[in-house]
């Protein structure tokens, strides 16, 4: 007899299950999965997803938020087929929705205001650069629906001229986050209320957090003691600071490569797509 147990927060009460399952003598596999008090069974398919993981720190798989988050990613899809470009999930439960840039209102309005959504907080809105994409800026929107207790996460792109549509008519809180990436990447929000630098100084040159912005910055801020004031003058480097050591130290730990994908796209209906 095969028992398989996954159980979460250390109940002993709620192992007493396997024990009696053990104790009738029951000739068949019984999967027990315990989650805080609740007894259900394990598929064939779930209980080879929890075998099969052998790293110590990743969350355990859970099919049935799996499979609702793979049916509310097809439904926005299928709700948006003008917008929704790809579906995917990262880190087995995480939801992702990668949209085309001219979508990014309506699809957030839809997430906010649909009665099976209702994504009303937005947590944050974060940017990425990679330098090698035709669109080389990734802007993501992270959203909390407090009355399915769910996050979402919503991509889009563009690059160093094209604006975005900016999000302040369907979430306030994006007035400030929206400048931060302004500030930090260089991406113009269109209609935004005050589009202007927040984290850096006045008179700032370039943006810091784009890849190509060297690390020492293009200016220096000093003080002169002859004209008794701060200057700004181009960078100078000494010669013992232009020794660039650009070995990585991922390379020690070459038994971590070989890692699970990082993102399951989730079908979407081609049939659907416009």
């Amino acid at each position: 007899m095969l028992v398989h147990t996954v159980i979460h927060g250390g109940e002993l009460n709620m192992a007493a299950c396997i024990l009696r399952q053990l104790s009738r003598g029951i000739g068949f596999a019984a999967k027990c999965k315990v989650y805080g008090g609740t007894v259900s069974r394990l598929t064939h398919g779930e209980a080879a997803a929890v075998a099969t993981e052998t790293r110590p720190t990743v969350r355990k798989f859970d099919a049935i938020q799996h499979s609702q988050l793979t049916d509310f990613g097809k439904y926005v899809a299928e709700c948006l087929p003008k917008y929704v470009q790809k579906v995917q999930l990262t880190s087995g439960d995480e939801l992702e929705v990668l949209i085309a840039p001219e979508g990014i209102v309506p699809v957030l309005q839809f997430l906010k205001d649909h009665q099976n959504s209702q994504f009303a907080n937005l947590v944050d809105i974060a940017g990425m650069d990679v330098p090698a994409r035709q669109y080389r800026f990734e802007v993501i929107y992270n959203l909390l629906s407090l009355r399915y207790n769910s996050r979402i996460r919503v991509k889009t792109y563009t690059d160093e001229l094209t604006p975005l549509d900016s999000a302040f008519s369907v979430f306030k809180a994006a007035n400030w986050y929206e400048r931060e990436i302004w500030d930090m990447y260089g991406v113009f929000f269109a209609n935004h209320p005050d589009l202007r630098r927040i984290l850096t100084d006045y008179g700032f040159e370039g943006h810091p957090f784009r890849k190509d912005f060297p690390l020492s910055g293009y200016v220096e801020v000093r003080y002169d003691d002859e004209r008794k004031r701060v200057v700004v003058e181009p960078v100078e480097l000494a010669q013992e600071f232009r020794r660039f050591e650009l070995s990585t130290p991922w390379e020690q730990f070459p038994n971590f490569r070989d890692v699970p994908a990082a993102a399951e796209e989730v079908p979407v209906d081609p049939k659907e797509k416009k």
